[in-house]
């Protein structure tokens, strides 16, 4: 009886000590990861940078007063196409009241005086026609009383400049506004009503409209000076319109400013570019932009995605992993490679690999067994 209870107790023991054994294999072991590789392939990597902006006209005429006054009308509205002479706006002239009391006085002087050269001509000509005076002092007085004449027509015509802006209201009178160009009207910043003043070498002037030429836009934009080294004039761009959406407008690099300017710790260099505006689409003034710029291309080249690539810790060298006998040995090697350009998804191979290699996917990532998260979920709410 001794010895059944005894073989029992030792079947008991071995049977608990292999359900820990298999416990404790499980709990600890991990599949192995399988590594998968991926071949260099032949393609083009274009290395490309964008320039944010925005795209205006090449140029805007701004139309100013040459006399000060109030806006009695305007005629034209802000879009509207015009040619060059087009009436915009009608200026109503506020006299000064200084200016026009002496061109009053000029003009009464200047009356009084033709008055006076008018007796001494006619009582000179009735002489003259005697035979009592010569002929050398009467065209002396016919002198005088021409001069004048035409002293009384230029004050009168300066009172009425001033009291009205224009000798006699031609087309050509400062009171009114035409288009100096053709183009659209982008804007008109002033009312009937409001008071302007003219451009004068102290006063730029009150801007009555703003026009341009819409089918003639530059694009406006700033790079970073990392890339502005890599630019050149003719360089073609790729335009895109934020307020247009799946559309793209063909652009040729025309300036890159000589100096840049510091915004956020980064020094800016602003560019200009030929926009080839698009019939079927109409272009604003102001529409933010981005310009896409190739910056350099390469055609039928080795390359291999980028994240296959590690760099080595001490010298920042790059190299891979190639794959060394069959896909189930899992075995690898170090291979030391040189790079070119890279578009941010695939890199250039320079030297180093050969279309036959297999490269490793380091960065393969393993999914998550059911299992595994469970007992992590437990484990972590146990701590």
């Amino acid at each position: 009886m001794n010895k059944i209870v005894k073989y029992v107790l030792i079947g008991v023991l071995v049977l608990g000590a292999l359900w820990a054994a298999a416990f404790f294999i499980k709990s600890n072991s991990k599949s192995s990861v399988t590594y998968e590789t991926q071949k260099p392939f032949i393609s083009s990597i274009e290395m490309k940078t964008v320039a944010t902006g925005k795209v205006v006209p090449e140029d805007e005429i701004e139309i100013k007063p040459q006399i000060s006054g109030i806006i009695d009308k305007i005629y034209l509205e802000e879009g509207v196409k015009v040619k060059a002479g087009d009436l915009i706006a009608v200026i109503k002239v506020v006299p000064n009241e200084q200016s026009l009391n002496q061109a009053s006085g000029r003009v009464r002087n200047a009356e009084l005086a033709l008055n006076n050269a008018k007796i001494e001509y006619d009582r000179n000509k009735t002489l003259f026609d005697k035979g009592v005076i010569s002929s050398q002092d009467f065209n002396t007085l016919q002198l005088t009383f021409n001069q004048a004449e035409q002293e009384l027509k230029n004050a009168r015509a300066d009172y009425q400049i001033i009291r009205r802006g224009s000798a006699g209201g031609s087309a050509t009178a400062n009171t009114n506004i035409r288009a100096t160009v053709d183009g659209t009207i982008l804007e008109i910043p002033v009312e009937e009503g409001d008071q302007v003043i003219e451009t004068n070498n102290f006063n730029e002037g009150t801007s009555i409209a703003t026009i341009a030429d819409m089918g003639k836009m530059i694009f406006e934009g700033k790079v970073d000076e990392g890339e502005v080294a890599k630019l050149k004039v003719g360089t073609p761009l790729k335009i895109s319109l934020g307020a247009v959406e799946g559309q793209e407008l063909n652009a040729k690099l025309r300036f890159i400013a000589p100096k840049g300017v510091e915004e956020t710790g980064a020094v800016q260099f602003k560019i200009e570019g030929d926009v080839e505006v698009n019939d079927s689409i109409f272009v604003r003034a102001g529409y933010s932009a981005n310009a896409s710029i190739v910056l350099e291309k390469k055609d039928s080249i080795m390359v291999i995605p980028e994240a296959l690539l590690q760099f080595d810790k001490e010298t920042d060298k790059p190299y891979v992993e190639v794959a060394v006998g069959s896909e189930e040995e899992q075995k690898f090697e170090r291979k030391d490679i040189e790079i070119g350009i890279s578009d941010g998804v695939n890199v250039e191979v320079v030297s180093g690999l050969t279309e036959e290699d297999r490269v490793k996917q380091w960065n393969r990532t393993e999914p998550v067994k059911k299992g595994e998260e469970e007992e992590d979920s437990e484990e972590n709410s146990e701590e």
